[in-house]
């Protein structure tokens, strides 16, 4: 007949996990048949011999003294030192006595309790192997196929294996997907629930979304060529991330942005067609909270503790505030800074790099008398 290890190990090799977690799984199944065909009180203790591939239960019994209040609610775990003697004159307090339990002699309920266990431990522990397994692929980009989408809008993604939800505040603004779609999301966290066991939480909404994306497309940004410093989000509507290198041959800008923008607009198109504003980082923080206001042209920056006090003409102010406010915000959640605008007298009408030659270059792009002897 058939050793009851060898089947054991043979289920771990069909559910792909390990010898020795099928077999931990077997012991608590025995623990808990056992208790199931006595008491919950029971104390029992499994030994799996490998050599003979055959396993035994004990039932423990611990000597407590004659006046321990834990007797009569324990009876079937605890003995009282006088009735211990009964069995052994040289017994004392703490002593254990074993008892050999044979499950075979509870007949049909003990093998049908025991397969019900067994079912039950082993299936925990495969969903705790996939735990571990997602668990470190947390923040990373996951691809799947849109299953179902139930009356809460929520989106049932299957994942390989596994199912992923992605629900409605997950979701970009105006995405609409139906069963059969092929989706890209991340991994947010992993969860067991007690009904649903295990499954995985997606976002389309993290600024962490972004950034994989971006990596993925701009091969300078996977090979830490270019960093990414911080990225701020709007999803569905905008968003800004500033990119820093310490390569004096790459623009980090033009690396990002791609010829024609091929790069960026690939990573727009997979977020619905959320606008994405590259800027270059910089340590100094009057510098970059004036980039994050761009396309706006500020005047003069000062910083007051995480608050950064920006002067800025009338004709600058909607463009640094943006529609609805999201350019600001956006400047503020990439900066970190509090920004305050602060509307000054003038018209900005010179370039951003602060340039005073601007009228001197007009005028000579404009007098073009000293072109007219290359033509004569």
């Amino acid at each position: 007949m058939e050793k009851i290890i060898d089947i054991i190990e043979a289920i771990a090799h069909e559910k792909n996990i390990t010898k020795e977690s099928a077999l931990e799984a077997f012991k608590e199944a025995l623990v808990n048949t056992a208790k199931r065909l006595t008491s919950k009180e029971s104390t029992f203790e499994v030994n799996i011999d490998l050599d003979t591939r055959d396993y035994s239960v004990s039932k423990i019994i611990t000597v407590v003294a004659d006046d321990d209040d834990r007797l009569e609610e324990f009876h079937d775990s605890l003995m009282s030192l006088t009735e211990a003697l009964d069995y052994d004159k040289d017994i004392e307090l703490g002593d254990e006595l074993r008892t050999e339990f044979v499950l075979e002699e509870y007949g049909r309920t003990a093998a049908a309790n025991l397969f019900r266990e067994l079912e039950y431990h082993v299936q925990r522990r495969i969903e705790q192997d996939l735990f571990e397994k997602h668990r470190a692929l947390v923040g990373t980009v996951m691809m799947g196929t849109v299953n179902r989408i139930d009356a809460e809008d929520n989106t049932y993604v299957e994942i390989g294996e596994l199912k992923g939800i992605l629900s409605q505040r997950n979701r970009i603004k105006g995405e609409k997907f139906k069963r059969g779609d092929h989706i890209k999301a991340l991994l947010r966290f992993v969860s067991i629930d007690p009904e649903f066991g295990l499954f995985l939480e997606l976002t389309r909404t993290s600024p962490k979304f972004l950034e994989k994306l971006m990596a993925k497309e701009v091969p300078e940004i996977e090979d830490n060529l270019v960093e990414i410093m911080s990225t701020a989000r709007i999803p569905g509507d905008r968003a800004k991330i500033a990119l820093k290198t310490e390569q004096l041959n790459i623009d980090p800008i033009g690396a990002a942005v791609g010829v024609r923008g091929v790069r960026i607009n690939s990573v727009s198109q997979e977020l619905n067609g959320e606008n994405i504003d590259c800027i270059e980082y910089s340590a100094i923080p009057e510098l970059f909270v004036t980039r994050s206001l761009s396309p706006a042209i500020t005047q003069n920056i000062k910083i007051e503790d995480k608050k950064a006090i920006v002067n800025i003409t009338s004709d600058q102010k909607a463009k640094a505030i943006g529609k609805s406010g999201i350019n600001i915000r956006l400047a503020s959640m990439l900066t970190g800074y509090t920004i305050e605008l602060n509307e000054v007298e003038g018209i900005t009408t010179r370039s951003n790099d602060g340039s005073n030659n601007d009228s001197k270059e007009s005028l000579k792009t404009t007098d073009t008398t000293a072109l007219a002897d290359l033509f004569k």
